[in-house]
């Protein structure tokens, strides 16, 4: 078995992308790039197998690939994002997820966004957001428990996505931004609270048992480093500007 981590090139057309709580800067699409393939080299050197999609015409946000599926070992679930301008993602997505997995999809008038989905072992916490609605909450729900996974619902309203203000670290650790998202919802494990000088810091992503993390947050970053977190540091300031971070890019999943 082959841990794999599927990614998207960048759109040319990312300087249009969809904004919800961030204001319209310039996006250096070349630097993107290059901070991009970083990215992908980062994840390589963690063991994962690279596959990279090809965007299409006009799909500004594909990139954020991750907000197309949730992908678990027993089934995929194809995804509908919130933003009807993503949702045409979705199916190029799929071409290459259905020769992995099992599919089932999100139906009208669901919305679900990755992004809002933080898996923590056999829980998956499902942010209700601009982005995801109850509906797509509940189809994923039902879609899920056949397969052992509970699912629950936290509401969202300062950051676009759930795992815009936590993130898994570690095993039974959570990375948080508690301005943004109360810890009650996560009593059941170790919370470690980003700097508060850092507000977008607490997305990072796991791979096995490294950490991936922006280095634009330098103060989580050795919050993260003094509990004996193996932190790997990546440069992804043009997508940050898109409203994307480190678990935005890639679809991790075990492949044969």
């Amino acid at each position: 078995m082959t841990l794999t981590a599927i990614t998207r090139e960048i759109n040319s057309a990312i300087v249009g992308c969809e904004l919800t709580f961030l204001p319209r800067v310039s996006i250096d699409f070349a630097l993107a790039q290059r901070q991009h393939q970083q990215y992908q080299s980062v994840l390589s050197s963690l063991g994962c197998k690279i596959v990279v999609l090809a965007t299409a015409p006009g799909l500004s946000d594909s990139v954020f690939i991750e907000d197309t599926a949730l992908v678990l070992d027993e089934v995929a679930v194809l995804l509908r994002p919130g933003a009807t301008s993503r949702q045409a993602e979705v199916s190029g997505v799929a071409s290459v997820l259905q020769q992995h997995r099992m599919l089932k999809s999100i139906q009208p008038p669901g919305t679900l966004d990755g992004g809002d989905l933080l898996r923590v072992d056999n829980v998956i916490f499902a942010g209700l957001s601009t982005r995801s609605n109850q509906s797509g909450i509940d189809q994923l729900s039902q879609i899920v428990k056949d397969y052992g996974y509970s699912v629950r619902t936290i509401e969202t309203n300062k950051c676009l996505h759930l795992k815009s203000a936590v993130s898994e670290v570690a095993s039974g650790t959570l990375l948080i931004n508690p301005d943004w998202i109360s810890g009650a919802a996560f009593r059941n494990y170790e919370l470690i609270n980003i700097d508060p000088e850092e507000a977008h810091a607490a997305n990072a992503l796991r791979v096995e048992q490294s950490v991936i993390y922006p280095s634009s947050f330098p103060r989580t970053l050795d919050k993260l480093a003094m509990r004996d977190i193996n932190v790997i540091p990546v440069d992804l300031s043009e997508l940050q500007k898109a409203e994307g971070a480190v678990t935005c890019c890639s679809l991790i999943c075990v492949t044969p």
